[in-house]
């Protein structure tokens, strides 16, 4: 017995998938059917019923009622012979989490297409994909292909529901790189127009999955591996599956025959990549108790996101270290960055890294105007805590112990018998292993960096392995951090995030205890003039410096006027002289060899 799927791309113009849904078996009480409210690895309810527009049931020719029991569920009237289930999914969700339709391609994750047979969804699944009516679309995906044809259309198979909807489908007339990572082979597809140069793409992409396969231990949780990817004007984001991710990027940022230098774009998404490869292992089949198995229905709450997507996101720019294919001075620039974006938020005083990882179905992923000012992620927070794991445990144990030798145990604990054992990580189970398999005691580094505010020991810690803290104030809007040879002046500053805007200057952001708070602006206000002169953005930071009187003169008050909505109003703002709140890291140019040694130890793994 199965259960049998079948897709076809209905409606480009509309932009409509059908499918049917064949159940051999259904419940003699009335088969129920339901689809996903969210998608693992984004952690927001997403609703993807409500893109259903049409669904209607039959069995044996004769139409069968369908009960709508609640936001994503439907009941048909009991039937003995087989039940059969169409309907149409509307597919213009231009990211990695959804499904998505046009002229030019077709992507879909299973969770936003596929309706779950409850009480089945044990039962093995066909996937029969139809052609489109362009000729030149191909297919891509991870799920095992039974039959089909040259360009991939035709039918596959899954072991059970969870495994359908982890295989997302690209259907475009994309270009393919192939190459081998411990005897695995693996696929990049990218859909979109670019001009990659991709043998380079390949052989950089080879080495980073040939050290993270390494870095668990041989043979990798997968048969083989594919990388979907669609290149964009702008855009950015990944989502991670047991055998492939889907990935986003500017066409840009993918390297060209002519850039010798890994530019910063395709360092973006070389580190991008290398997040979503690591989540094979840490997340996907390493997880929380929360999530084995996933309830897709509804939350499914835990304290320990920190561990999955901030110990990730500390591994992926060192992997890229590791693997070669950036310079430590590179490294270091990625990890100021990383320092600077905690450090420019004021949510890292509100929010600790157990609470962030908790309320992320109503915060992170639904972030608004106070965001800044309210939330820490706990993919930065979390890979900065996770550094200071990875250096304390170094330092404590004279680099004979490492986060490497965490995450090696947990991966044997928990993780390599996943798909059979099925047991995920207890809330305290985590603490407690870092523990045991290091020898030392992190209770209080613990308590600090999950369950308070108070700063992290960054400083100190790099400290130790002779690398150089340089704390300044940002260059310009565009300055994300990173170590500068000749840092500028500090500049004044409302202590805003801005845009331009047709009447002048829009407010994004209004950040606690700054200028413009305190001068009762507001996010959304849009500032049309400074002391009666006309503002906009190309003009905003020099208007600002008029306030400046000299170096031991007090900073004068400016005048603005400002639109909140359709009313005009006018306010006095005491500018504020910019936090130096961004960071560079580098080497110090006269160290000792015992901690160049030990530094090396930490880059090379």
């Amino acid at each position: 017995m199965s259960i049998q799927y079948k897709i076809t791309p209905h409606s480009i113009a509309a932009h409509l998938f059908a499918v049917e849904l064949t159940i051999e078996q259904p419940d003699a009480a009335g088969q129920i059917v339901h689809l996903p409210s969210w998608i693992p690895g984004s952690y927001l309810l997403r609703e993807f019923a409500k893109h259903i527009v049409s669904i209607e049931a039959e069995s044996a020719g004769v139409r069968v009622p369908l009960t709508k029991l609640d936001k994503s569920s439907w009941q048909a009237a009991a039937v003995a012979a087989p039940l059969r289930v169409t309907y149409q999914v509307y597919a213009f969700d231009l990211s990695v989490r959804g499904a998505y339709l046009d002229h030019e391609r077709g992507f879909f994750n299973g969770t936003s297409v596929f309706l779950a047979v409850a009480g089945q969804e044990d039962q093995v699944c066909s996937l029969t994909m139809v052609p489109s009516q362009n000729d030149t679309w191909k297919v891509a995906t991870s799920l095992p292909a039974q039959q089909v044809d040259a360009a991939g259309f035709g039918q596959y198979l899954a072991q059970n529901y969870d495994d359908l909807i982890d295989h997302p489908v690209e259907m475009s007339d994309f270009s393919q790189i192939e190459f081998m990572a411990a005897g695995v082979p693996h696929r990049m597809v990218i859909a979109g127009r670019h001009q990659a140069d991709l043998p380079r793409l390949a052989q950089d992409l080879q080495k980073i999955c040939e050290y993270q396969i390494q870095f668990f231990g041989t043979p990798a949780p997968f048969k083989d591996y594919l990388f979907l990817t669609l290149a964009v004007g702008e855009g950015y984001g990944g989502l991670e599956h047991r055998a492939s991710t889907a990935l986003i990027c500017n066409r840009s940022d993918l390297p060209r025959a002519h850039e010798a230098e890994v530019k910063s774009g395709y360092r973006q998404f070389l580190g991008l990549c290398s997040h979503e490869y690591f989540h094979s292992w840490n997340v996907k089949r390493i997880k929380p108790a929360a999530y084995a198995p996933y309830d897709l229905s509804q939350e499914n709450y835990s304290r320990l996101l920190w561990a999955f997507e901030g110990i990730t996101s500390y591994y992926d720019d060192l992997c890229l270290l590791r693997a070669g294919v950036i310079t430590e001075q590179a490294y270091l620039d990625l990890l100021s960055q990383t320092i600077t974006s905690v450090e420019r938020g004021y949510g890292r005083l509100v929010q600790n890294l157990e609470d962030a990882s908790f309320d992320t179905w109503v915060k992170y992923y639904r972030p608004d105007e106070n965001s800044p000012n309210a939330l820490v992620s706990y993919y930065t927070k979390g890979a900065l805590f996770a550094l200071c794991l990875d250096l304390t445990i170094r330092q404590a144990t004279q680099q004979q112990k490492s986060l490497d030798d965490v995450m090696r145990a947990l991966w044997q604990e928990y993780g390599l018998n996943f798909e059979t054992a099925g047991r995920g990580i207890a809330e305290a189970e985590w603490e407690a292993l870092a523990q045991r398999v290091t020898g030392v005691d992190l209770s209080a580094l613990f308590e600090l960096g999950l369950r308070s505010t108070a700063p992290l020991p960054l400083q100190a810690l790099l400290a130790d392995l002779d690398i150089v803290w340089q704390q300044r104030a940002a260059d310009s809007a565009q300055d994300r951090g990173g170590w500068v040879a000749q840092p500028a002046a500090p500049k004044l500053s409302l202590g805003v995030k801005s845009a331009s805007d047709a009447m002048g200057v829009k407010l994004l952001n209004v950040m606690t205890a700054g200028a413009a708070e305190q001068a009762g602006l507001a996010a959304g206000d849009v500032l049309v003039a400074i002391d009666g002169l006309r503002v906009n953005a190309s003009q905003f930071d020099a208007m600002l410096a008029t306030a400046a009187q000299g170096a031991d003169l007090p900073v004068r008050s400016l005048e603005v006027h400002a639109f909140r909505r359709d009313v005009l109003f006018s306010c006095q703002v005491s500018p504020q002289w910019a936090a130096l709140d961004t960071i560079g890291l580098q080497p110090n140019p006269v160290e000792s060899q015992d901690k160049l040694k030990d530094r090396r130890k930490w880059f090379i793994g």
